[in-house]
């Protein structure tokens, strides 16, 4: 037989034809997780950008906030001190009232030799005065005849009295005055005091005497 009509052979692929479908694999799922590091990679930048502009809202809603805070503490601040400067306008406006009525009553008593007109209008002036005081819880403390307390009065002598049991009041020097329950200004009394009993002894010894 010749060597056209022998049997014919196909070269074998060599190894490195053999293993190259399988490079050829390789380098597509290479390129492949490039692609997806590559998203990945896109969506955590994203993330962190909105995350950063998140955050600077927040500073923003907070800078905002802690202004309106200041704000709102300044603007107290000058209201509770605006009260507290002008907390007496009432009894003041009261009060001006009263003393256009004084140079009322001066007035007339320069044009006038009358004393009880005078005198007349000094009492009014002093009842409105009075009333001015009870319009605003100030009143007047009624403490002649009840027992001396510290609280209220201030002793300025001590006096023996044989009708009124030791630390009475006998009598009032100065008025005091108590706005709702706490005192304006005590008032200044004298208090009785125990009468000695040799003092007594004596005044019955001298009335003895004086029959015999």
């Amino acid at each position: 037989m010749s060597d056209d009509q022998g049997p014919k052979f196909e070269p074998s692929m060599t190894e490195d034809e053999a293993v190259q479908p399988e490079a050829t694999e390789h380098n597509t799922d290479s390129v492949v997780d490039e692609g997806q590091l590559h998203t990945k990679s896109e969506t955590t930048e994203s993330i962190l950008e909105r995350l950063q502009a998140e955050l600077h809202q927040a500073n923003d809603r907070l800078l905002r906030t802690q202004a309106e805070l200041d704000n709102y503490r300044k603007r107290t601040r000058r209201e509770m001190a605006d009260e507290r400067r002008y907390a007496q306008m009432p009894i003041i406006r009261d009060l001006v009232k009263v003393v256009d009525n004084l140079h009322r009553a001066i007035h007339a008593a320069e044009q006038t030799d009358n004393l009880a007109r005078l005198l007349e209008g000094v009492k009014l002036v002093l009842t409105q005065i009075a009333s001015v005081l009870d319009q605003h819880h100030c009143q007047r403390m009624e403490v002649e005849g009840t027992l001396f307390d510290p609280n209220l009065h201030e002793a300025i002598s001590q006096q023996p009295s044989p009708d009124q049991p030791e630390g009475t009041v006998l009598h009032v020097t100065q008025v005091g005055y108590r706005l709702h329950d706490r005192v304006v200004r005590p008032a200044q009394v004298v208090v009785s005091t125990s009468v000695p009993s040799d003092t007594t002894n004596r005044n019955e010894d001298g009335n003895r005497e004086e029959l015999e």
